[in-house]
């Protein structure tokens, strides 16, 4: 049996909203290598890589250290990181004439994008994960489809998510498409401590502790 490998790519914002609504904060602490073997699950399947997409919201003391913390367990583990980063826009009350700052996340889309199609081309999988339910995504999984007809491309939606119908078009119909569950999420939670590949530890937050 020839083996199949698969590399995941995982929206972190899409991803981490969708748990934020499960109202669980400890599930925010989810093993993402873990959680992808879940569903390469096949004997001929082998997971090649993890890559997950996000962006710091440094502005954000709290958040910002409890993202740091997560994407250096992430790492811990085997998955590859890749960051983009927020863009602060003027905004201002027509009414009023109050001004304020508010931040708009750049890049993650683009990178998900550029390194699915770079993957593709580089050969370094067989079957693609996508983990979100963006539909800005859609136009990426027809051209990966155009261009690389042998390869698989699965949308995993994450959980308590609608699958987006322009991915799922895009991917060829809900036989491509597979929807995360809470219960194998709470399986496949990080431990408590890691050792990070350049020696330090990674201590799990204390907001992220199981209840």
């Amino acid at each position: 049996m020839t083996t199949e490998r698969v590399v995941a790519f995982v929206d972190g914002f899409n991803l981490y909203h969708s748990l934020h609504d499960l109202r669980k904060p400890h599930l925010k602490w989810v093993d993402l290598w873990s959680l992808m073997a879940r569903y390469a699950a096949q004997p001929h399947q082998v997971l090649a890589g993890v890559r997950y997409f996000s962006a710091f919201a440094t502005w954000r003391p709290g958040p910002y250290a409890r993202h740091r913390a997560y994407a250096a367990a992430l790492e811990a583990v085997g998955v590859t990181v890749v960051m983009g980063r927020f863009k602060e826009k003027d905004r201002q009350c027509r009414k009023c004439g109050t001004a304020w700052i508010t931040h708009e996340e750049k890049e993650t889309d683009v990178n998900v994008g550029l390194w699915m199609l770079n993957e593709a081309y580089k050969d370094t999988f067989d079957h693609a994960f996508l983990v979100s339910n963006d539909s800005d995504l859609s136009p990426v999984i027809r051209m990966l489809r155009q261009e690389f007809p042998k390869k698989r491309i699965r949308i995993i939606t994450p959980p308590g998510r609608r699958s987006s119908k322009e991915l799922v078009q895009a991917a060829g119909g809900m036989r491509y498409v597979r929807s995360i569950k809470e219960s194998r999420v709470a399986a496949a939670l990080l431990p408590a401590s890691l050792v990070h590949p350049d020696g330090r530890t990674i201590s799990r937050p204390t907001e992220y502790d199981p209840p």
